[in-house]
């Protein structure tokens, strides 16, 4: 039986607040508030007591909501060192075994640099709050780290249990599969997901979260040692890429300009 369930709020144009309430309580935890109000909004509708807010990056769009939010609640705020976060109490690192709050298991903190320089993720159960990392599908643009990081982050990510649940926090997933079909256009599970997520969105439902499993299967990003991905790769970049690194820096600077 697990220990919390995660409820996803919608926020600004494309992004997922995660808020996770623990079994049996009205505690919750609350990742990367870009935006105070709907979350407010939901705690109060839902009678919830936030305990703490986890934050993956410095980045608007995950922590303009931070300080409205102490408005209301005071609560811990758990954010990267490497990176300035705005009110943050508990400066984090590679963590084994963090104890938020005493109604929720130990947490995992994972330092995965690449999208920015200080970029974190939270590990919880099976869960991972990877903000933008790792989307379905693609991953962050380079935004303060390097390919070097972000490839590393990704494979770090990869070895991973397979049922790991990935919450992201951009509803991505349709732009990202259509530069992955595009990638391999003969991946049946690409087109599965094509089809799933389609389903999904035509009734406003969240194509998150994905899996582990299914990323290593549809995430272009995470197949930087499949033949038919590094064959694409080099003919886009026209040279022979030497390694999976060179791939994924070719499809990292393909995807930014693929429309």
């Amino acid at each position: 039986m697990s220990l919390f369930t995660v409820h996803t709020i919608p926020t600004l144009k494309d992004n997922y607040v995660w808020l996770l309430q623990a079994s049996n309580t009205q505690s919750a935890i609350v990742v990367d508030p870009g935006d105070a109000a709907p979350v407010l909004a939901y705690i109060e509708a839902h009678d919830l007591i936030p305990v703490a807010l986890l934050i993956t990056h410095h980045h608007y769009d995950h922590v303009d909501g931070i300080l409205p939010f102490l408005q209301s609640y005071d609560v811990p705020v758990f954010g990267p060192k490497k990176e300035l976060i705005p009110a943050m109490t508990h400066a984090l690192s590679t963590t084994q075994n963090l104890l938020v709050h005493r109604d929720f298991p130990a947490l995992r903190v994972l330092e995965l640099p690449g999208h920015t320089r200080g970029h974190l993720a939270y590990l919880i159960d099976d869960c991972l709050f990877c903000g933008d990392t790792l989307f379905s599908a693609g991953c962050g643009r380079l935004l303060g780290g390097t390919a070097a990081q972000l490839f590393s982050s990704l494979e770090a990510i990869s070895q991973l249990p397979l049922s790991t649940k990935i919450y992201c926090t951009h509803e991505y997933t349709e732009a990202n599969l259509r530069f992955a079909n595009a990638i391999e256009p003969d991946n049946a599970d690409i087109l599965q997901r094509q089809q799933d997520v389609s389903r999904l969105r035509q009734i406003n439902q969240p194509s998150l979260p994905s899996s582990l499993a299914l990323e290593l299967k549809i995430n272009p990003f995470l197949r930087c040692h499949h033949p038919s991905v590094i064959k694409r790769a080099e003919q886009f970049s026209a040279q022979r890429l030497l390694n999976e690194l060179a791939v994924f820096t070719t499809l990292r600077q393909w995807k930014d300009i693929y429309s």
